[in-house]
């Protein structure tokens, strides 16, 4: 099984800067992949970042402004948000996929609870 369970949301005025963590409990579980989304309201869920073992991934309107990171074990995931603006008010959810250990698939899909952002003056 994997939990994940975010911290550091928060109010912030514009211009500011935030730091979302992910912690991840992993039980039997490799994970390959974590990421952060956000669902605004009244609009849907989009993907801000992705991380793999080498690579990292952002949505247009937060590269040059957001930052994510992990540790080396998967343990935690990291969103350092800088430049905040009112449009990147919303729940951020933390994501992984991960594959059974000593198998190859199928992906499965584990999500935590969300933490609300929001920029506002």
């Amino acid at each position: 099984q994997v939990q994940l369970v975010e911290f550091g949301g928060g109010l912030v005025s514009p211009g500011g800067s935030l730091r979302l963590s992910c912690a991840a409990s992993v039980s039997a579980f490799s994970i390959y992949v974590m990421a952060w989304y956000r669902r605004a309201p009244g609009k849907q869920r989009e993907l801000v970042a992705d991380i793999t073992a080498d690579d990292t991934s952002y949505l247009d309107s937060v590269k040059g402004r957001f930052i994510i990171s992990r540790d080396n074990a998967w343990n935690t995931l990291y969103l350092q948000m800088n430049a905040l603006e009112p449009e990147d008010t919303a729940v951020y959810y933390c994501y992984a996929a991960a594959v059974r250990l000593g198998t190859m698939g199928p992906s499965q899909n584990f999500w935590g609870q969300g933490t609300q952002v929001t920029v506002s003056s």
